[in-house]
């Protein structure tokens, strides 16, 4: 197996699209991923297509958007996502309503995120946005196992990413816990 450090330059931003659109091969795995374990309200599989669908656009700003702008445009976003990161609670669908307050008992009164600081994370000159994306894998009927690079890391910034499994429709969210890639591999 390859080796692949996250970096979170322009040339990294062509293969985390790809893998938010498509599940990995296991060439240039890092030797560790880490795991968050999604506890969905729902299908595992529809949580899955809304968290990509979310991800998605933010990481392909990091290669198009001009982030000194005053904001990013927003054409891509579900409306959901939109929704709820703007606090249009009419609009929100009950599942990332629900996200949103898991989000605030987790990080223990952590404020909901507004769409435009959330999508600033995602700036390639960010540096606190401490993960890429790897995969999500289905860990049951509504459970999903999201698999991150943060470059083998425990502790990292990862607040942005937590936004988005909470409101996709996570009950709960568990980790990250360091995880040798042969783990994710075996879930392929």
């Amino acid at each position: 197996m390859g080796l692949r450090t996250v970096t979170h330059m322009d040339d990294s931003l062509p293969t985390e699209l790809h893998r938010l659109r498509h599940r990995p091969g296991a060439d240039y795995t890092p030797p560790v991923l880490s795991l968050f374990v999604v506890h969905a309200s729902g299908d595992a599989a529809e949580y899955e297509q809304r968290l990509r669908s979310a991800l998605a656009p933010a990481v392909r700003l990091r290669g198009t958007a001009d982030f000194e702008q005053g904001s990013l445009p927003v054409d891509d976003v579900p409306d959901w996502f939109g929704a709820i990161s703007s606090g249009d609670e009419q609009r929100a669908p009950q599942f990332a309503r629900t996200g949103r307050d898991g989000y605030v008992e987790h990080t223990r009164g952590g404020r909901p995120w507004e769409l435009q600081d959330w999508l600033y994370r995602f700036d390639p000159d960010e540096d606190s946005r401490g993960w890429e994306w790897w995969d999500a894998t289905p860990a049951g009927p509504s459970r999903v196992h999201i698999w991150v690079d943060s470059r083998g890391e425990s502790f990292f910034g990862c607040q942005e990413l937590l936004w988005a499994a909470y409101t996709a429709g996570a009950d709960r969210v568990d980790g990250p816990t360091l995880q040798q890639s042969t783990v994710w591999s075996a879930e392929r």
